[in-house]
């Protein structure tokens, strides 16, 4: 049981605007076998989902703190536009590291629908933990 609330923190941290990565430790996991890799992706991509969506938060309170104008110039104008022309498809790329942290921080700010957010941030890190498993496996 301790594994899997090791696998969820570490990937909630990584999720969040805080520098880390859960990658590694899910390897290190995998190659112990002493919990399932089900369990270990099902908590990693929970961990990290719930951590995107705190960054999602964080930009959805941000409104409040910085003006359209602002965000719409400099280093914000590529992330900005990345998700004003996918919405929140975009967000299939929340596991890209330090580019997802961001985009979900958009999102928020810009008031992607909730729930929309929360399914393409699920399902990108649903992927990207399974590849990991894969790549593990065969490589």
């Amino acid at each position: 049981m301790a594994e899997l609330w090791l696998m969820f923190s570490a990937a909630f941290l990584a999720a969040t605007l805080l520098p880390g990565g859960s990658e590694l430790l899910l390897i290190a996991m995998l190659n112990e076998q002493k919990v399932s890799w089900e369990a270990l992706v099902a908590m990693a991509t929970i961990g990290n989902s719930l951590g995107a969506m705190t960054s999602y938060y964080l930009g959805y309170l941000g409104r409040f703190a910085i003006s359209p104008e602002e965000m719409s110039k400099g280093k914000y104008k590529q992330g900005m536009n990345l998700i004003q022309r996918y919405g929140y498809w975009a967000l299939l790329l929340a596991w890209v590291p330090i580019i997802g942290d961001v985009l979900c921080l958009f999102a928020g700010w810009m008031r992607i629908v909730f729930f929309q957010s929360m399914i393409m941030i699920f399902i990108g890190k649903l992927v990207r933990y399974l590849a990991i498993v894969i790549l593990v496996w065969y490589w």
